[in-house]
């Protein structure tokens, strides 16, 4: 029998949640996504310090301080995504600083440059998706640079009303973090949930349904497992984006994987109609403890990672002057 990550391949685009390149190469996904905890990460390994010392050597014909090193740290997002483009078929996911969730313009201007650098490396924009907090600047900064043929993934994304303005938004893809949603109502209510009762599940199930009702083309890519028990039983979804450990895990299990979502069934489930607009969508995310503290911690330790790495560059940059 074909390995259960064979079976849910058939039935679900599956994406690596990785900057290891050689991760990437192993488990064939059709997309892969990064963001600046995973791209501080993969720094730090022997095997890309190639990249890194790159990246450093052309910041030393940039100038020096913090405007240096933040090139750098841009470059070095590029450097990755630019070599996983050749990798995966499909597409790469590059964020956008976490430090820029409240500023649109910003944003937006960050999102162009990206956008540029790659084309200047000869990937076309086609193959990038620009990650953004699911904050409502960075909704807004989406739908400015959708509507200029830029195809955006809005991340941090832990409720419904969330989702229903990214769509409103005509973003290409959404990453509802299910595993933080688990964590947050697993802490919070001290106990333990099984996979059908998974808060995070039912949050991504409820979001998949919702589109399929009212026909959203916004993709849903399910994100952040804490196991395979979560990704089988979202197993259908229209993308998945998993880290290597818990694809080894279902590369390994030749069991049976049951389809547990479908567009023609789940669009007669879904909720009415959300209300989107600013006072809205402000109020109902406030309502939702677990959402407006997720997305908090997620932006400040994306935040914090980012410096992490400027401090990494930083410090390669001193030794190289």
């Amino acid at each position: 029998m074909a390995s259960k990550l064979d079976q849910l391949k058939s039935m679900t685009v599956v994406v690596a949640d990785t900057g290891d390149i050689e991760a990437i190469r192993a488990f064939k996904p059709t997309d892969c996504t990064t963001n600046p905890s995973l791209i501080l990460k993969a720094a730090q390994m022997p095997a890309y310090a190639g990249l890194v010392d790159e990246a450093v050597n052309w910041g030393r014909r940039q100038g020096s301080g913090a405007d240096a090193v933040s090139a750098i740290a841009d470059r070095l997002a590029i450097t990755f995504g630019a070599e996983l483009s050749k990798i995966v078929p499909g597409r790469v996911s590059t964020e956008v600083d976490a430090d820029l969730s409240f500023d649109t313009q910003a944003s937006v201007a960050k999102a162009r440059g990206i956008i540029k650098a790659y084309e200047e490396r000869g990937v076309s924009r086609d193959r990038i998706l620009i990650k953004i907090a699911s904050t409502w600047e960075g909704i807004r900064a989406a739908e400015i640079l959708q509507a200029e043929g830029i195809d955006c993934n809005l991340t941090l994304l832990f409720s419904l009303v969330q989702a229903a303005a990214a769509a409103e938004a005509k973003a290409f893809l959404i990453s509802p973090f299910v595993g933080r949603i688990l964590d947050w109502h697993a802490k919070a209510e001290n106990r333990t949930f099984t996979a059908e009762e998974d808060p995070g599940v039912l949050s991504v199930r409820k979001i998949y349904s919702y589109y399929k009702r009212h026909g959203y083309g916004t993709v849903v890519m399910g994100a952040s497992f804490r196991n395979i028990g979560e990704i089988e039983a979202l197993a259908g979804c229209d993308r998945l984006t998993i880290a290597p450990a818990l694809l080894q895990e279902l590369a390994a299990d030749e069991g049976t994987l049951a389809r547990k979502l479908d567009p023609e069934t789940a669009g007669r489930s879904g909720d009415e109609r959300v209300a989107t607009d600013e006072p809205n969508f402000r109020f109902a995310l406030n309502e939702d403890p677990m959402a407006t503290e997720k997305l908090a911690e997620g932006i400040r330790q994306f935040a914090k990672d980012m410096r992490a790495l400027h401090a990494v560059i930083a410090q390669k940059l001193a030794k190289a002057a």
